[in-house]
């Protein structure tokens, strides 16, 4: 049997679902729209899970999904351990979003990652604390602002709408996943000028424990092609 994971909700799920549709791969659930298992018309060795996009990158970690739709973000965002056990078969032209360094709009003398630096040493200096920062992404967080020399900072875990975290007193700044940065700019935030951390994109990953190959390989060109 042959297990893929598809996202459960939001725009990913939805485009997921219209790679499947132009394939002429029809695919069913026996307890209709809300129901968490599936199966393509016509494929009996295959059946479908539909999970959070974070899960599925878990999942094809530990092997009990042969391969699936997720972000690209959400991979390198997993521990390397998991993404040595995953292979990415193929990037799709949609979900595009990038994970940045964004700010409050009232820091007007904050521009780069170098100032930001200055202001997490005065934090520390003369506030007698770190710069907080909230973000979902707490590994690539991390490894980016210390690969740019800032290292006095406190990661703060998001739970929900990040943006909001500077102005309830949660957080000074945050690390947050955006498509056009509208959000950002909603809620009074500005992407730093090399705040930049990782450009992303939806892709097709197989998990390296993947058994039957030749089944597999069939279902997966007719999706990556």
């Amino acid at each position: 049997m042959i297990k893929i994971g598809i996202p459960s909700k939001g725009r990913l799920r939805k485009d997921v679902l219209k790679i499947f549709s132009k394939k002429k791969l029809k695919l069913l659930s026996d307890r209709g729209e809300r129901d968490l298992f599936g199966y393509i018309k016509g494929y009996k060795n295959i059946s479908i899970t539909y999970l959070h996009a974070r899960e599925i990158i878990e999942r094809l970690g530990d092997g009990s999904l042969d391969f699936g739709f997720s972000g690209y973000d959400l991979l390198k965002e997993s521990e390397v351990n998991i993404q040595k056990k995953i292979i990415v078969k193929k990037k799709y032209n949609f979900g595009h979003a990038k994970l940045v360094v964004a700010i409050p709009d009232e820091w007007i003398d904050v521009q780069t990652i170098a100032d930001l630096e200055e202001i997490a040493f005065e934090f520390k200096d003369n506030k007698k604390r770190r710069l907080r920062v909230a973000t979902k992404y707490p590994n690539l967080t991390r490894d980016f602002l210390f690969s740019k020399g800032v290292t006095q900072f406190k990661l703060v875990k998001s739970l929900g709408a990040t943006e909001v975290y500077p102005f309830t007193g949660s957080s000074e700044i945050i690390t947050d996943i955006t498509s056009t940065g509208e959000t950002l700019k909603a809620n009074n935030l500005r992407v730093l000028k090399d705040g930049e951390i990782l450009k992303s994109q939806a892709c097709l990953l197989i998990s390296k424990s993947a058994k039957d190959l030749n089944s597999l390989k069939k279902i997966i060109n007719k999706l990556s092609n």
